[in-house]
């Protein structure tokens, strides 16, 4: 990731991750518009027999609150954003920031929807996989070098820890292979051995180390139950320890059988066996599990809803998306068959936001170099999980956009027009390709080519040392310019996912279908590149909030509406547009080519870095 725009500063330093994020946003969906309801009408409000279910989602840079009826139908929803400090590879936040603007969210998004306390059956929580330090009473331990006690969350994307990482990696322990070989920088071991060994006095008063979905759902239950999901994806938890207590309907605090003592002792990080692994996570539990005995009274009270509401076991938000959108098939392809549990391992979801996450599902156990997992019951219960990734895919095209010269002009424009500066440079493309007669869209870029490894590669090479490339850059700096810019970047990401896919697809895996949401997923030039590119369907949900949606899942869960997560996704999830690739062959042929160009930049990269290693040795 290049940071140039990262600035060293005081600790009120607050630069946003992302500018469009920044904003209090709220919509609804309601035949009325929302009107202020007094305390008395709240309190009241029992009298009315709808039931609605809450997702939370703690993203990058905001936390969103979304309610849910028992179709799956988004009632209202409410976004407040949180703060963020980025000093070159350390990016941080602060958990008590994250907690206000949930609140405020949840309220918010209740308002708008006219839903009462009561009338919030349940709750669920998905967040980033950052990582949350606290101590014995709950508070924040700082994690960063400038010592400020609020900056006690390093995010998922900070790259901190790489040498961490390598070193890890280097111990070529049996847990590995059930990380695509090898642990990035984003998981959780390398950033608790960075912090244990710059940070001595955070490291000593640490009671509690904690993903941020599960920290979220110990603020509000005190409940320090971990999620399978957070601690098989990024703590090297073997999940398939508790194969033997699959039944999800009878599903309880689970003992932490998984935890691979030797993997800790050899990393150097056997203090965190202490206690039976106390400050890790002693206790996990499936997606969806009920926590403790619902909200605290004081949870309760901050977030406007009632003590005792059902939280249900938590998500990372990628894996929300999942839950929110892997059901979401059209009427023809969907019903009950004798295959169904198998149809649902022929697609892919790609969750679309800062980053992008591939989720994909399995029967049986399939080991991926470069590809995290297997992870076994960490989206869906009693499934293998295959996680693939992008770092960085809606924060690359806002830095390509943002660090050029014209990008202030159409941001002003975006803004007198009160639409996004990616419509305006969509409809820039349009008028190009009417202007020089091109056969197609796609075309316009013949002469310019990305490779999106600006913050490293996550999938399917595993390297997180790989740089971003732009190819055929000029002294051009007009909008237009911006614009073909703009369009061979999303190609570049949708020829990252192609790669991702293929590679999967050579290790026994056989996706054809893929489905799509997050923000990114509504941007139609993103998703039409993606389909023509990658050459599958791409389905798009009925509704576009599939990770809230994922996190109201295990709310419904959590208050015994559904037995489990996959029957919860079968009556809320729904499908909306499809997206089908393009049927002219010359738009195969042109992407087949560009595809390999985008292969060569990477192996061009590894040749260049060999030559200039060898140069300094």
């Amino acid at each position: 990731m290049n940071n140039n725009n990262n600035r060293k500063g005081s600790s009120s330093d607050t630069t946003p991750l992302l500018s469009h994020q920044q904003q209090f946003t709220n919509t609804y969906n309601n035949n009325t518009s929302p009107r202020p309801r007094s305390f008395l009408e709240m309190t009241t409000a029992s009298v009315s027999s709808r039931s609605a279910f809450l997702g939370v989602d703690v993203g990058t840079g905001s936390a969103r609150a979304g309610l849910f009826d028992d179709k799956g139908k988004l009632l209202g929803s409410s976004t407040s954003p949180i703060q963020i400090w980025k000093d070159g590879d350390c990016i941080e936040q602060s958990s008590t920031d994250i907690w206000h603007a949930v609140c405020a969210a949840v309220k918010s998004a209740c308002s708008l929807a006219n839903i009462s306390g009561e009338e919030v059956k349940g709750l669920g929580f998905a967040a980033t996989c950052s990582l949350v330090a606290v101590d014995a009473d709950g508070c924040p331990v700082t994690v960063s070098w400038s010592g400020d006690s609020r900056r006690n969350v390093i995010v998922w994307m900070d790259h901190r820890a790489v040498k961490q990482a390598e070193k890890i990696n280097s111990s070529n322990s049996p847990v590995l292979q059930y990380c695509g070989g090898a642990v990035s920088p984003e998981m959780e071991p390398p950033k608790l051995l960075w912090v244990k060994e710059n940070l001595q006095e955070s490291w000593s008063m640490v009671f509690r180390w904690m993903d941020l979905s599960d920290w979220l759902s110990y603020r509000a239950t005190g409940d320090d139950t971990r999620s399978l999901c957070t601690a098989v994806c990024k703590w090297t938890y073997l999940g398939h320890a508790h194969m033997q207590q699959m039944n999800e309907s009878n599903s309880r605090n689970m003992e932490a059988c998984g935890w691979d003592d030797d993997f800790w002792e050899e990393i150097g990080l056997g203090d965190l066996i202490d206690g039976h692994h106390a400050k890790i996570g002693r206790s996990v539990a499936f997606p969806g599990h009920p926590l403790g005995s619902g909200l605290t009274p004081a949870a309760a009270q901050e977030l406007g809803l009632l003590p005792g509401t059902p939280v249900g076991t938590s998500l990372i938000d990628a894996h929300a998306g999942g839950v929110g959108v892997l059901e979401s098939v059209p009427e023809s392809e969907s019903g009950s068959t004798v295959n169904d549990k198998e149809a649902i391992c022929s697609r892919m979801v790609l969750v679309c936001g800062t980053s992008t996450c591939h989720m994909a599902v399995s029967q049986s156990k399939l080991f991926i170099p470069g590809v995290w997992g297997p992870f076994w019951s960490a989206m869906i219960p009693e499934y293998w999980l295959t996680e693939g990734g992008q770092s960085a895919t809606g924060a690359l095209l806002d830095h390509i956009i943002e660090s050029h010269v014209a990008s202030p002009r159409l941001a002003n424009r975006a803004a007198s027009l009160k639409t996004s500066i990616f419509q305006l440079l969509n409809d820039i493309l349009e008028t190009i390709l009417h202007e020089e007669k091109a056969p197609f869209l796609a075309a316009l870029t013949s002469d310019v080519h990305v490779l999106p490894d600006f913050h490293g590669n996550r999938s399917p090479i595993a390297d997180p040392k790989s740089k971003g490339v732009i190819y055929g850059l000029t002294l051009d700096t007009s909008e237009k310019q911006l614009a073909l810019l703009y369009l061979a970047a999303v190609q570049g990401i949708a020829y990252g996912t192609r790669h991702i896919v293929e590679h999967c697809n050579a290790h026994s895996h056989k996706i054809n279908t893929l489905l799509a949401c997050g923000g990114l997923s509504k941007n139609p030039l993103y998703i039409q590149q993606h389909a023509d590119i990658i050459g599958y369907p791409i389905i798009l949900p009925r509704e576009s909030e599939s990770v809230l949606l994922g996190a109201a899942i295990l709310g419904a869960v959590g208050a015994k509406k559904y037995s489990g997560v996959k029957e919860g996704m079968q009556a809320l999830n729904a499908a909306g547009q499809v997206v089908h690739p393009s049927k002219d062959p010359k738009v195969k042929q042109y992407h087949d080519a560009k595809y390999r160009i985008f292969r060569d930049l990477y192996e061009q990269q590894q040749s260049q870095r060999s030559i200039m290693a060898q140069a300094l040795s």
